[in-house]
């Protein structure tokens, strides 16, 4: 199908010295000698048989088959720059991409997202949301939320949360709990990949003998909380993670006990290549959100004295929140 295409060089050439009228012109725009235009357009001629330019002494013109030529050049070289555009240069024009941690998605994004698109619906945008693997890693994206402690080489990072450990439970299991002690005849749930989990909460509450690897392990809060709702256990829940469940009534915090801690919720933007253009209103909005949920945090403070967790000699863990 392209054996009879001339090669592209030719038809640079060609466009460049009809435009400008001039081989010299066309050689200077296109960092090649006088003598290599003339070439191109040489052969070119050749291959189509048909002269396109009447060689004058100070100057080229058109002979009428290059007129006829010169405008499906340039409508093939403008689609095939529009082709270009369209298939590489999607991060720039595309929707702007956001990814989150699947339950930070859920319980916190999703019930706050209307008021972004209402206010900004001019904007596209994805959400990705997804377990931290290696290989997703290795996604496009144009803002990134992590958890963890915010140390994050190449990018630029903006805590959202912070965070307090709290037992959480459907209010039937909760009728049966009074002390921390009591949750030795129940079902822990545990959410791998966090730092602080429930030996941080039991030294906490007064309680460090409790078994603090017992019970059933998940690898999202999603799962965790759902079976957790379902009365068959106790997950430790993030208070940003567990607010909107327990404003619903599916889940309870049976215990005025908290552990705060410094993990927290991250905005992360790269520090390399330019930025989406829509990057800054999203980043803007996320963070005003989460003062006000600073700001309008209702729960009352530590029952206990708050202990200092070593947060030290422990690897920072990509946790699927």
């Amino acid at each position: 199908m392209t054996s009879n295409l001339p090669h592209l060089s030719w038809l640079r050439a060609f466009e460049a010295a009809a435009r400008t009228q001039s081989f010299t012109h066309a050689a200077m725009e296109l960092n090649l000698t006088q003598a290599a235009v003339s070439k191109q357009i040489k052969l070119l001629e050749h291959q189509l048989r048909e002269p396109l330019f009447e060689r004058k002494a100070r100057s080229v013109v058109l002979t009428k088959a290059g007129a006829d030529y010169l405008p499906k050049v340039q409508d093939s070289f403008a689609r095939l720059a529009a082709g270009t555009q369209e298939v590489f240069g999607r991060r720039r024009a595309g929707p702007l991409t956001v990814r989150a941690p699947a339950g930070f998605s859920v319980n916190w994004i999703a019930p706050r997202l209307p008021r972004f698109l209402d206010a900004h619906p001019g904007i596209r945008m994805r959400l990705v949301s997804s377990i931290w693997s290696e290989d997703f890693e290795k996604a496009r994206f144009d803002l990134d939320i992590r958890y963890g402690l915010g140390r994050w080489t190449h990018f630029s990072s903006h805590q959202l949360t912070r965070e307090v450990l709290e037992p959480v439970c459907a209010p039937a299991l909760a009728a049966r709990l009074h002390a921390p002690r009591d949750l030795a005849s129940e079902r822990l749930l545990h959410v791998m990949g966090y730092q602080e989990g429930w030996a941080s909460w039991f030294r906490l509450a007064g309680a460090p003998e409790m078994d603090a690897g017992e019970g059933v392990y998940f690898d999202t809060s999603l799962l965790a909380f759902e079976v957790a709702a379902q009365g068959a256990g106790v997950a430790l829940g993030r208070r940003s993670m567990t607010a909107k469940e327990i404003a619903a009534g599916r889940l309870v915090a049976p215990f005025d006990i908290v552990a705060p801690i410094d993990e927290a919720f991250h905005l992360l933007s790269s520090l390399d290549g330019p930025e989406h253009p829509d990057a800054e209103a999203f980043r803007a909005w996320i963070i005003a959100e989460a003062q006000i949920d600073q700001v309008n945090a209702a729960r009352p403070a530590p029952a206990v004295p708050v202990l200092a967790f070593d947060h030290a000699a422990r690897p920072l863990p990509h946790p699927a929140a």
